[in-house]
């Protein structure tokens, strides 16, 4: 009998993340070579295969099948750990109706669209009704999830499993508390790097064959995945090693959008493609939480891809592709513009160092929402306010301001904080790659990244979801997550950038 419930399981599970890899791949082309017309029928298509997918979860076979298997002690790791993150994604399932699940995916695919004609327009009207909705159904579920009194909680936890608004809103505060005076000090230096981009034309072409260059040396099969071009830079695809799509965005006036957007979510593609190939339709082929996930994009485009020795071996061959385009422009000025720091209103080119401030704002948000304290009408006042207050600036209109992230147009509240979490994940695990590689940054200026990709595939990547994020960070680093190796990283590159004290 007990034999009979794991191959239940099993193959229950397989159909689960088939099920997901497909409304994987809808999504992504709704983003990347969908029709413009095609998004009413998208709609459907979606809210048909979450509603397929939200049946399957449920199924009482399944959970009868996890709670014999729950009885089995000569489970394997492995199986444990399988049952064990099914369970919690299906004791989440249960609590939402099935009626609430296909009206989110209908209404996520309308508001994505809306989104999209409005933030061209500059039109928030536009783009509230579907948000209004979105709010109610997400507040909706967040009751039928459970809580004890934060609606927040129930909606964050599905991106960062056991994290709480108690525990998460005072480690943002005293990350807000050392980052404004860091902030404050660069400014007052008076420093602002000219840019040696301006008046220049780079073609989108030649940077499309640099960022291919780029995902290739950094470890991204290309046969097992591809890169393609959308609005919003992100990472999908049909969950599976194997099959993992990237997107980024290219300006030709400026290529460090583009080249840093790839390393970006190359870092993701690189997670994704690490999982085990024999557990790539597994509930193991996943990180722990969306933090750990952000950590691995993060630790590529900002620790290694912002970094001198990076530049000091890529910039030779950037040069070689715009030989006239970077006539004059010396390693120095490449990299101050770079790493540049200044207040901004786009949270996506941020610098690191202003950048968990935008977080921030949407945090605060985000949580007045859920608690019903804010009202999407009222999210504009309320969104130019933070970021007077935590940036000093004023976005011209909405496009640039409330508007400029798609994640509310898909629903995804409890999401931003990952972000955060990610930053401070990658530099935690960047101070123990430096103490068991001490000659990673020389190899990295030589150009041999794969000693940083093997070092992330043994202690990260290859780990799946054996064990939940904080615990498998704890087991590579020895500590819990905190804000001071990213503090103590920040000073220690942008002390000598700006000549600070």
């Amino acid at each position: 009998m007990a034999q009979d419930a794991l191959s239940e399981f099993i193959a229950r599970m397989h159909e689960l993340k088939d099920l997901g890899g497909a409304i994987g791949i809808l999504s992504w082309d709704q983003e990347t070579y969908m029709p413009a017309k095609g998004g009413e029928p998208r709609a459907h298509q979606l809210a048909t295969m979450q509603g397929l997918y939200h049946e399957r979860l449920i199924a009482p076979a399944l959970g009868e099948a996890i709670a014999a298997l729950e009885q089995r002690p000569s489970l394997g790791a492995e199986q444990r750990a399988m049952v064990r993150n099914v369970r919690w994604e299906r004791d989440r399932a249960v609590k939402v109706p099935s009626r609430l699940v296909v009206e989110l995916a209908e209404e996520q695919s309308r508001a994505v669209e809306a989104w999209r004609g409005a933030r061209v327009r500059r039109d928030f009207s536009a783009f509230r009704p579907h948000l209004e909705v979105l709010i109610r159904l997400r507040r909706e579920q967040a009751d039928a999830l459970g809580h004890a009194g934060e609606r927040y909680d129930a909606l964050l936890e599905g991106y960062e499993p056991s994290m709480r608004v108690e525990r998460l809103a005072p480690l943002l505060e005293r990350l807000r508390e050392k980052l404004v005076p860091l902030v404050k000090a660069i400014v007052d230096t008076g420093r602002k790097p000219a840019n040696p981009f301006a008046g220049r034309r780079f073609d989108p072409a030649k940077q499309w064959e640099f960022t291919l260059r780029l995902m290739r040396d950094l470890g991204f099969d290309l046969e097992a995945g591809r890169q393609d071009r959308s609005t919003h830079p992100f990472t999908g695809g049909a969950g599976h090693p194997l099959d993992v799509r990237l997107t980024t965005r290219l300006e030709a006036d400026d290529p460090l959008s583009g080249f840093m957007s790839t390393i970006h979510e190359c870092g993701h593609g690189l997670y994704e493609q690490g999982f085990p190939l024999e557990q790539g339709r597994t509930s193991l082929a996943q990180a722990p939480s969306f933090g750990l996930h952000e950590s691995q994009s993060r630790f590529w485009e900002n620790l290694v891809g912002r970094s001198r020795p990076f530049w000091a071996h890529y910039l030779p061959i950037l040069r070689s592709l715009f030989p006239q385009e970077l006539a004059g422009v010396e390693p120095e000025a490449f990299d101050a513009w770079l790493n540049r720091v200044e207040p901004s209103l786009i949270r996506v080119e941020a610098d690191e160092v202003t950048y968990n401030l935008h977080i921030l704002v949407r945090f605060e948000l985000e949580l007045a929402l859920m608690r019903g304290q804010l009202q999407a009408a009222d999210l504009p006042e309320a969104w130019n306010e933070r970021m007077r207050t935590f940036l000093g600036l004023t976005p011209s209109d909405d496009s640039v301001g409330v508007m400029q992230d798609i994640h509310w147009a898909w629903g995804e509240f409890g999401y931003f904080p990952t972000y955060a979490i990610g930053n401070l994940y990658s530099a935690m695990l960047l101070s123990r790659l430096e103490q068991e590689v001490p000659g990673v940054w020389e190899a990295i200026g030589r150009g041999e990244l794969k000693v940083v990709l093997d070092w992330l595939r043994a202690r990260i990547h290859r780990q799946g979801y054996l064990l939940p994020a904080e615990d498998l960070v704890e087991q590579v680093t020895g500590s819990r997550l905190c804000e001071a190796p990213f503090m103590d990283y920040l000073w220690k590159k942008y002390r000598p950038l700006y000549g600070l004290r």
